[in-house]
This record gives C-alpha cells, structure tokens and sequence, in this order.
C-alpha cells in the first residue's frame, strides 16, 4: 500500500469509527470491578443503556461479541429439541441458523433471496399451522449487515399475533442498533440482541441482550446447557452494581460516553441523519447507474448500502484499487454476494461531509477499476445532503 497522509477511512459497516470522546474515555485507569466506584459505574450505565433498547427491562452486558450474544438469547429461552423458525435475509441470518443448531436447536428455515427482509406473511402462515405450538421461538436479523436489508419486525410481530402463537421473538439489531428507529417493548420483543461495533460507536467486545418478561419467564424452564451466558447470576449481580465476571471495565467508560453522546444528539436526530445518509448513498449509486442490493424501497438500511456491479467486473478488485490508492476501507460481499457486491457503512459517528469523502473515493475506485459508471454520482448525493439538511 502506498504511504498516504490523514486518517484512514473506515467505511466497513462495523466495526465503525471509534470517536474521540469514547477513545479517550476508555484510556482511564482500570479501577477495583469489586469496589464502590465500580458499583457507582455499573448502577448508572444499566438504566442508561434501555432508551437505546426502548425498554424500560433489563439489558443484560457480556464481555463478548454479537455472536456470544446470540447464543445467549438462545440458550436462556430453550430447551434441546425445541424447534426455531429463522428467515433467511443474508449471511448473518444463516450463521444464527447454524449457530441455533450447533447447540441443540431444531431449526426451520423460510427461504429468501438476500434482497428482501423478512416476509411476515410466510411467518404468519407457518406459525397458523403449527397448531401444537413446536415452534418456540422466531428469529428475525433486523438489519441483515451483509445485504443492507431492514426487516420489518413490527410486521412480523403482527404476524405473530395474528396467529395468535406464543413463540418468543428474538431479534438481532447488531447493526441497526443506535443507528435505526428500534422499540424493544413497543414491538413486544423478547430478546434483543446486540453489540457494541457499530451504532454503539466502541471497539469491539461487549455483547447485549435486552430481555422482556416472558422471556425471563422462559428462562427459568428453559434446558439448554448455559453458565457463562445465563442471566440469573448476571442480573443477580447487576442488583449490587457487580457482574459474576470480570467486566470489560474500559469497554464500559467508553460506553458511558458513547450513551451521552446519543443522549446529547437525541435519538430521533440519530436516526434521521442515518436515514438522510443513507438515501444520499442511494442516490448516488443510482445516478452511477449502478444497483442497489436491497429490492424493496420499504427495506433499505440505514446503517449501510450494497451496490451491486455489472457483470464481469469483481466487487473486491473495485475494494482493491480503493484501498490502496486512498486509504479507505469497504464492506465485501459474504457468502453468495462475494464479489458480486461491496458495501458502504454509513453508520455511527458520521457526518455529510465524511459521506462525501466516502462516496468520492468509491467513484474515483469504480472509474479505475473500469466499471461503467456515469459520472453524477457526487453530484446527486451532495444535492440530497444540501436539500434534506
């Protein structure tokens, strides 16, 4: 790579851009996780962290990645042979599947096709036939990181209760939370899953599950093997300001600045810069004349866009040329989109003018990798910031 002056560019969606404030939060001494000034820390962040959530119920923190997290909402809810039904959105969706049944889940699969989210007709329609209730909990990725698709879980919370099933509905908001609208209690949601890569704005390392009623009531039946990821010890512990653990201790000053940080913008004014710059993106893409993945305008991200190239020419060479000539770091495709898309994280702490270095570099990467591009991308994307500011 050649040397270049300046930040590197981080436009991967997630892990995202640490800010200043959060860096410097977590480079404060390491204190006693047994003493006082720790238990002042852990009682003040826990009611912090349920507004992002939209819960006014437990958010349980584990010193994990998301896929910690989702083991964790699965092993607290069931038992080995129950059986969960998962719509397939994208990778993530996939690897939840395969995690479910790598621990003694009996997984059903909807099918899809990566452009959409997930169909809340089809879960209505497999849960009205699931007349003995086999079918324990359904699994919904909200925002599926891998093709920029944002399922509608209100809708299938609705399709839910059309059925009139008692499945659990566990939801994976690793890269929407902090990032796009999302209401834990409103939507009646029984665990929500998390991390703190993306909308967040920290490092990676800690794991979330913010946990409804009936699904605490679950948890005390439930029969999958769990220590680490149970949540009785944690939130027993939680009571006195304490973890069963040792705590991400650093991790959690930055996430103290990191919940100020979104308290002092507001969480609605989080959510409409996300949705501002992400149809900026698209605006862009489009008028390059080039494909946006996600297929259904009610399902686009907010938290990242993947652009689909023509034929014959190869996502990760475009990722390539970008990288080396200007520093800047983009999403590859996963699974089945490997090579076929790139994607642009636009998510956490991000402004129009970082958007537009973003959506710069990747016409510039696009030209020099001779992908048939009309040159109005910039140009449109600029328009949409200045008229929707």
């Amino acid at each position: 790579m050649s040397p270049t002056g300046g930040r590197h560019f981080l436009q991967i969606p997630g892990p995202t851009n640490v800010p200043d404030r959060v860096l410097r939060a977590m480079s404060a001494p390491t204190i006693d996780h047994r003493g006082p000034e720790f238990a002042q820390l852990t009682q003040a962040l826990l009611p912090a962290l349920g507004p992002v959530f939209g819960t006014t119920g437990p958010v349980v923190i584990y010193p994990s990645s998301g896929t910690g997290a989702w083991e964790a909402a699965l092993a607290n809810t069931l038992s080995p042979g129950d059986r969960v039904l998962i719509g397939e959105t994208g990778q993530f969706s996939t690897l939840w599947a395969e995690l479910a049944g790598r621990i003694g889940v009996q997984v059903e699969v909807i099918p899809g096709d990566w452009r959409h989210g997930v169909d809340p007709a089809a879960v209505g329609e497999r849960l009205a036939a699931d007349t003995e209730h086999a079918i324990k909990a359904v699994c919904v990725v909200h925002n599926e990181t891998s093709t920029g698709v944002t399922s509608r879980v209100p809708d299938v919370r609705a399709a839910i209760d059309t059925a009139g099933h008692p499945a659990l509905l566990l939801v994976d908001t690793i890269s929407s939370l902090a990032s796009i609208d999302y209401r834990h209690d409103e939507w009646r949601v029984d665990v929500t899953v998390a991390g703190s890569q993306k909308g967040l704005m920290l490092p990676p390392g800690l794991g979330f599950n913010a946990v409804s009623e009936k699904a605490l009531a679950a948890s005390r039946s439930a029969g999958l093997p769990r220590s680490y990821w149970d949540w009785a010890p944690i939130l027993e512990a939680n009571a006195r300001g304490f973890f069963p653990y040792t705590p991400a201790t650093n991790l959690l000053y930055g996430l103290r600045e990191a919940l100020a940080m979104l308290a002092e913008e507001g969480l609605p004014a989080v959510f409409a810069r996300h949705q501002r710059h992400a149809a900026a993106t698209r605006a862009a893409v489009r008028a390059w004349g080039l494909e946006v993945w996600c297929a259904d305008e009610r399902e686009h991200s907010g938290s990242l866009t993947a652009v689909l190239l023509p034929t014959g020419h190869d996502a990760d060479e475009v990722r390539r040329i970008i990288l080396e000539r200007f520093d800047m770091s983009l999403g590859s495709g996963l699974g089945r989109l490997a090579g076929t898309v790139f994607r642009i994280g636009h998510l956490g702490h991000f402004n129009d003018l970082t958007l537009a270095g973003t959506l710069s570099g990747v016409q510039m990467g696009l030209q020099l990798a001779g992908v048939p591009i009309k040159p109005g991308g910039i140009d449109a994307a600029l328009d949409h910031l200045r008229d929707a500011g």
